[in-house]
């Protein structure tokens, strides 16, 4: 068993597989899921886990290169935008129906607990040289 890090063996194996730019969606519970996309479903119930825990953990195991959200997030939910700015410096801002659009590109959907509106980011992972 592992002593840390992330201990869902689904997620840990998702992430083990990812390459540069690849795309992970970190989404809330409302985020529409693109058909043929694999997801790791996080949600045990409303709220649980947050998506600051989730985007937190992740974060601890993937180089990070850029990132996307819904420009609505800035006015929509503040607290999550303040969020996503201190851990996603190189973050970008498109129309939430355009994020809805490039998340049928990523690879991996990590779906997590959190219902409050524009809690979704799109990663796409770096390398670590």
């Amino acid at each position: 068993m592992k002593r840390g890090g992330i201990l869902n063996g689904a997620l840990s194996g998702a992430l083990a597989r990812l390459g540069h730019t690849d795309q992970v969606l970190i989404c809330d519970s409302g985020m529409p899921i693109p058909a043929g996309t694999e997801v790791v479903d996080l949600a045990f119930t409303l709220g649980i886990p947050g998506f600051a825990e989730v985007l937190d953990g992740i974060l601890t195991e993937l180089v990070v290169e850029g990132a996307v959200a819904a420009e609505e997030v800035v006015g929509g939910n503040p607290e999550c935008h303040a969020l996503l700015d201190d851990r996603l410096p190189a973050l970008t801002y498109v129309p939430h129906e355009e994020l809805k659009l490039l998340a049928h590109a990523v690879k991996l959907v990590v779906r997590t607990g959190e219902a409050t509106p524009f809690a979704n980011v799109i990663i796409r992972c770096g390398v670590a040289f």
